[in-house]
């Protein structure tokens, strides 16, 4: 009987992260940008059906980038975790965090396990009731959790969009400004993103109990133009 073939953990762990790495890196890019009254996320997205940003439950959005199909999965886990926790406890008991801790705990176990690990990366963002209360938890492919603060940014290039979210980022932005920060930093100095390319939606503090909103249509072309 022939032996199985040896790798080492490193080598396969390495292999792994290299694989979802490049996977992820051919889809194109999302950013999301806090302001003064919440949270907006700005993705470049030339579909009109297939989201990249959607509602979670009350205060909470998730985006994801990468493999739709995959991260597709990861939204409805994710909606299905937090209608149950509300249903069996309260609304206000559902959460970024733990939401966020689950998203670590699933991918984390599918890297390590798992034949192909998912080719994603996701981001879950909260609108507190105040502007300290806000919360943007990055997902990446291997589980590994970053807590963001004023601005995030997943996908492809997303160095380069976070170095110009960095450079332009301020405490007092408006939606439009937040918008108009967000579309610069995913285009870059090169290139200019039609509004028809973008999916755009924010957590609007003080929306009722439920805060998340997309913006489209001429309310979009007005936000662009604004700048």
């Amino acid at each position: 009987m022939s032996m199985p073939f040896y790798v080492a953990p490193e080598q396969m762990m390495k292999d792994r992260a290299d694989y979802a790495r490049k996977g992820i890196a051919r889809g194109r890019a999302l950013a999301a940008i806090r302001y003064s009254d919440g949270i907006v996320i700005v993705a470049e997205n030339a579909s009109e059906t297939l989201r990249k940003v959607s509602e979670i439950y009350d205060r909470i959005a998730f985006a994801g980038v990468g493999k739709y199909n995959e991260f597709d999965q990861l939204r409805v886990a994710g909606v299905r975790a937090a209608d149950l926790k509300g249903f069996q406890y309260s609304r206000d008991d559902v959460d970024a965090r733990s939401l966020a801790n689950s998203y670590a705990q699933m991918l984390g176990t599918i890297f390590t396990h798992e034949m192909k690990p998912m080719e994603v990366e996701i981001l879950v963002a909260e609108v507190g009731l105040e502007a300290g209360g806000d919360q943007m938890f990055h997902i990446l492919y291997d589980g590994t959790v970053v807590d963001e603060r004023d601005y995030a940014a997943i996908g492809g290039d997303a160095e380069a969009i976070r170095s110009r979210l960095s450079e332009s980022f301020q405490d007092d932005f408006d939606l439009a400004g937040a918008i108009a920060i967000g579309v610069a930093a995913l285009a870059g100095p090169d290139r200019e993103i039609p509004a028809s390319d973008l999916e755009v939606a924010h957590l609007r503090r003080g929306n009722g109990r439920r805060c998340f909103v997309r913006i489209e249509g001429e309310e979009l072309g007005s936000a662009l133009n604004s700048r």
